[in-house]
């Protein structure tokens, strides 16, 4: 290289990478509804288990006993029999509690658990519905079209809850 391509080399390099870091924006990108609505059901949940005296399970931490992890199941997802029930068209049956963290997870979140369980599970089931009744995805759609709108509207409940308990001074995890 010769000494003149040397120094034009030395000055556009910086000049290179500056554009290269900016090209994509300066701020990160913006967290989906979804991670925003998981991360504060962490928290919650979280912060829940803490309170009972409960370590909430985390990846790379050593396994705990059997007793242990009972009762942070039992905590986290309630136990005894479940309150909440849907019959789906595919002849499975869904159940979840109101009790445990998840379920005052639910609550806080989407302003209405039963009503979050029972449409969630019919909108996350629309597939299996359409292959088990023969029919389009299309129609089973149409038919489920009030659940569909209930379930966008408690979900922008939970992302509006979720990004304000998140970005909440001091951070509130009840």
């Amino acid at each position: 290289m010769r000494p003149h391509a040397k120094t034009v080399a030395a000055l556009l390099a910086p000049g290179l990478l500056l554009t290269a870091c900016t090209a994509t924006g300066n701020a990160p990108p913006s967290p989906s509804p979804d991670d925003v609505i998981k991360a504060a059901t962490q928290k919650l949940t979280g912060g829940c288990l803490a309170r009972q005296g409960l370590t909430p399970p985390r990846p790379g931490q050593p396994t705990p006993s059997s007793a242990e992890q009972r009762r942070v199941s039992d905590a986290l997802f309630g136990s005894g029999e479940a309150e909440l029930s849907i019959r789906l068209p595919t002849g499975y049956v869904v159940r979840a509690h109101t009790d445990g963290c998840l379920a005052a997870a639910q609550q806080r979140l989407y302003g209405d658990q039963r009503r979050w369980f029972r449409t969630s599970v019919i909108v996350n089931n629309l597939e299996p519905e359409a292959e088990k009744t023969h029919r389009s995805l299309a129609e089973v759609r149409s038919r489920h079209r009030t659940e569909i709108a209930e379930w966008q509207r408690l979900r922008a409940h939970a992302f509006a809850e979720a990004t304000s308990l998140l970005t909440a001074k001091g951070n509130p995890s009840t």
